[in-house]
């Protein structure tokens, strides 16, 4: 792995009128590429509004972000041909067959013909739905669709994938099944952020984390060495709740 930044934050800061709080306050994060890069927090801690304004799908309010050296607010379309972005909601049109969603969303791409065909027969065929390639959406569990969603992002083979919670509300074997290839494509190059709620996934999945709340950064590392430097933490969890507390959020 390079440590060359492929993102550079620089005071990034978001609010939402008429709010007086920033979603995001003043955040500064290089991620490096190849690297599995972790953004963890509570319910409302910024990570949704930080993941969708680093994919050119909201404006912040002030600050700097550059994606393979570009400022990404002034090469947007470039830019969203580098990436991949899976939502926490599934955007998926239930009418549709899985391979005809697919096909949609690898001609927006640019994708066309044979090419993108193979490719989608090719995922089908890693996540196990080649039987189901012409089932609608509608018919899927909710594991399914996830897998569908990741495909989707993965088609026109991106070199930055952005991940919000991809394995929310799925069964133990779609979220192994989901792991396993995210750690495949992370091994041919592509870097990965991530966020989610699941902290003993963040801990074996990530190469290096940042928790977040607030909107501010209250620290980052390699899992494995902020849990060696915690008093009395044996897991990320433990790290997570000393930080953020306790107290349930909405």
């Amino acid at each position: 792995m390079t440590h060359s930044p492929v993102i550079e934050i620089s005071n990034l800061t978001k609010r939402y009128r008429p709010a007086d709080q920033l979603a995001v306050d003043g955040l500064n994060l290089n991620i490096r590429q190849g690297e599995i890069f972790g953004l963890l927090g509570p319910n409302g801690a910024g990570k949704t509004t930080t993941i969708s304004i680093l994919c050119t799908h909201l404006q912040p309010t002030s600050g700097k972000i550059k994606i393979n050296g570009k400022e990404i607010f002034s090469n947007q379309l470039a830019i969203r041909k580098e990436i991949g972005f899976v939502p926490q909601d599934i955007a998926l049109y239930e009418q549709l067959t899985a391979k005809e969603n697919l096909l949609f969303f690898g001609n927006m791409f640019g994708m066309h013909g044979k090419e993108l065909k193979s490719k989608i027969d090719y995922w089908l065929n890693a996540f196990g739905l080649e039987e189901k390639a012409g089932k609608r959406i509608k018919t899927f569990s909710g594991g399914m669709k996830r897998r569908v969603n990741l495909i989707a992002a993965l088609l026109h083979e991106p070199k930055i994938l952005f991940l919000d919670e991809p394995t929310v509300g799925i069964d133990v074997q779609s979220k192994n099944v989901i792991i396993d290839y995210l750690k495949e494509v992370n091994k041919k190059g592509t870097t990965i952020i991530y966020t989610s709620h699941h902290m003993d996934e963040a801990e074996h999945f990530c190469s290096r984390i940042a928790i977040i709340d607030y909107g501010k950064i209250i620290t980052k590392g390699e899992p494995k060495t902020l849990i060696e430097d915690c008093n009395g933490c044996d897991k990320l969890e433990d790290i997570f709740l000393k930080l953020t507390g306790r107290k349930l959020r909405d």
